[in-house]
């Protein structure tokens, strides 16, 4: 859901934390990254997260310029998902993310059991 107040702020740091700034989209923008996804291909990817949810985040997405639709005519109908320039200019930001993470990080990840 989005935070009209924070996309609507005089601030540019805060509307873009408006636009970015909840759990889902981060993630959905990392494993797009710079190829062409289906839904289910990323519903399945995209840990925890309803069908609802996911389709909501999508949605805002495209509608802040993160993200392209391409609905294709065939039978049955086919919707890929891919990064606008928007969005594909977000990916280093994410990458600086996950590299200040991974120097900082005070917890260990959880060993996976077979």
């Amino acid at each position: 859901m989005r935070d009209e107040k924070f996309c609507n702020s005089n601030c540019p740091f805060t509307r873009a934390i408006g636009t970015i700034g909840n759990k889902w989209k981060p993630i959905i923008i990392n494993v797009i990254g710079t190829r062409s996804i289906r839904f289910g291909q990323l519903d399945a990817i995209v840990p925890n997260i309803s069908r609802k949810v996911l389709t909501e985040q999508l949605k805002e997405l495209e509608e802040d310029g993160l993200l392209q639709r391409l609905a294709y005519k065939e039978i049955p109908p086919r919707v890929e998902y891919r990064l606008s320039e928007k969005g594909l200019a977000f990916l280093p930001i994410l990458e600086a993310i996950k590299e200040w993470n991974i120097k900082y990080e005070i917890a260990t990840m959880p060993l996976e059991t077979a």
